[in-house]
C-alpha cells in the first residue's frame, strides 16, 4: 500500500493501492512510514506521491465502508474516524517540510491529505482537488474544516467546502493553495527539487516542530482569544508556557 525510499535528505512515500482509498488499513501503514521519518534526525524533508498516473487519491473507500465482511483488506471499521484523523494531524505536524506532489484527483481524504502537507506541487493538465462530502451524502467534519480554513484563503474556502467546487491545477494555483501547475512529466523533479531546498528547515526537528504546532496544534497562536498587542507585550511572560 504504502513505499518509503529515502534520497539524500528528502523522504519520498509513494501511494502504491489502485485508487489509493482510506481505509483503517491504510491508515496503519502510513502511521509506520511517518514512524520511521519521525524516527530519523537532521535535515529532511517528505515527497508524497502515488503510483497510479490518474489518481492521487480517490477519498474514502467507500467499498470496505459498505461491506458486510469482517475480513475485508481494509480492516476495523469501527478505529477507521479517529485513526484516520489522528494520522492528518500527525501529517500536519510532521517535524519536517512536506511536499504533496498531486499527479492525478484528490477527492474527499485525499484532497484533505494533500492539504496536510506544506506544499502541494500539482499536475497542470488532469485532475481534481475536491471536497466531495456533500456530493455522496456525508458531511464535512469539524477537523476538515478547521484544516480547510488554514490552509485555503477565502472565498475559495467557501466554494470548497459548501459549493464542493472542483478545483483543476490552474485555478487552485491561481487562488493559492497550490503553489506550481506543472506538466507530468516535471511533477517528480519539481517536488524532489523544493523538498531539498526546504529540507534545511528541518535541521532542528524540535524547532520546526514546535513551529507548526503553533500554528496547528493545541492553543494554536492563529485562534487565540487574545489580540496581538496582548501576546506582543505578554511575551516574556508567556514564552516559557511555548
Amino acid at each position: 500500500m504504502i513505499e518509503l525510499e529515502r534520497h539524500d535528505d528528502v523522504f519520498v512515500l509513494t501511494m502504491v493501492d489502485g485508487e489509493n482509498r482510506w481505509n483503517t488499513t491504510f491508515v496503519r501503514e502510513w502511521a509506520k512510514a511517518l514512524d520511521t521519518i519521525e524516527a530519523s534526525d537532521g535535515p529532511a524533508a517528505l515527497v508524497t506521491k502515488s503510483a497510479n498516473e490518474k489518481f492521487f487519491s480517490n477519498g474514502l473507500d467507500l467499498d470496505w465502508l459498505s461491506a458486510d465482511d469482517p475480513e475485508h483488506r481494509g480492516g476495523d471499521r469501527a478505529v477507521f474516524g479517529a485513526e484516520f484523523m489522528a494520522v492528518m494531524g500527525r501529517i500536519i505536524t510532521l517535524p519536517v517540510p512536506t511536499v504533496a506532489a498531486v499527479n492525478g484527483h484528490a477527492f474527499g481524504a485525499g484532497f484533505m491529505a494533500s492539504l496536510c502537507h506544506d506544499v502541494r506541487i500539482m499536475r497542470e493538465d488532469r485532475g481534481f482537488l475536491c471536497a466531495n462530502e456533500l456530493q455522496i451524502g456525508l458531511t464535512v467534519p469539524g477537523p476538515e474544516v478547521a484544516l480547510f480554513k488554514h490552509k485555503i484563503p477565502a472565498p475559495a474556502f467557501h466554494e470548497t467546502i459548501m459549493l464542493a467546487k472542483r478545483w483543476t491545477a490552474p485555478a487552485a494555483h491561481q487562488a493559492g493553495f497550490v503553489e506550481a501547475a506543472v506538466p507530468l512529466d516535471q511533477l517528480d523533479d519539481a517536488a524532489m527539487t523544493r523538498a531539498a531546498e526546504l529540507a534545511p528547515l528541518a535541521a532542528n526537528r524540535k524547532n520546526y516542530g514546535w513551529q507548526k504546532e503553533t500554528l496547528y496544534g493545541e492553543n494554536a497562536v492563529l485562534n487565540s482569544t487574545h489580540g496581538a498587542a496582548h501576546l506582543l507585550k505578554s511575551y516574556g511572560l508567556t514564552r516559557g508556557e511555548d
